[in-house]
């Protein structure tokens, strides 16, 4: 069978077009399977909150909310010797609360992670788009860079940044979790 010249130019177009398409499309969580265990361990140890020591003054915390989301916050804290003693008594939610409050000013991180399944980069069905508050600013991870006055590589990069931290987060609140139990 020959295609005619012209049907030969739009089936060309057209794979030219989807193919600049699907790096948006397949923005893949790199957090997925790490918010998966993280969930599955609170679930097993019917925790509804965790937190970790990252290294040195800075500590991460979650709330957990069965099955439906993760709230999130990696920061610095002034006083190490009280997390600590926090972590050791394993009072998890006086760390969450208190990173989210009294944390060393320009150093939070705040993820909102709805469906408790990483984040993704684009809302799913009627799920809320998950979220990242980082220093003074707020990106919703809804697909919609234009509303949120971003280019779409500037969103795509913001996206992939926030992804990592939070592996980095979820990787030292599932290493508690397993030393816990």
């Amino acid at each position: 069978m020959r295609l005619p010249r012209r049907g030969v130019r739009t089936i060309v177009a057209a794979a030219l077009v989807l193919s600049a398409a699907i790096p948006t499309l397949a923005q893949e969580s790199k957090s997925s399977q790490l918010a998966a265990e993280a969930a599955k361990l609170l679930d097993a140890a019917k925790l509804g909150a965790v937190a970790a020591k990252l290294g040195g003054d800075e500590y991460v915390g979650a709330l957990y909310f069965a099955g439906s989301q993760l709230l999130v916050v990696k920061a610095r804290y002034s006083v190490p010797e009280r997390m600590d003693a926090q972590l050791a008594a394993k009072n998890y939610r006086d760390v969450y609360i208190d990173l989210n409050s009294a944390s060393v000013p320009g150093t939070k991180t705040l993820i909102a992670d709805f469906g408790a399944n990483g984040l993704q980069s684009r809302r799913r069905d009627n799920q809320a788009a998950d979220t990242v508050d980082v220093g003074n600013r707020s990106y919703a991870f809804d697909g919609d860079w234009g509303k949120a006055k971003l280019s779409e590589q500037e969103y795509t990069k913001i996206f992939q940044t926030s992804d990592a931290e939070y592996v980095k987060i979820l990787e030292a609140l599932v290493s508690q979790m397993r030393s816990a139990s």
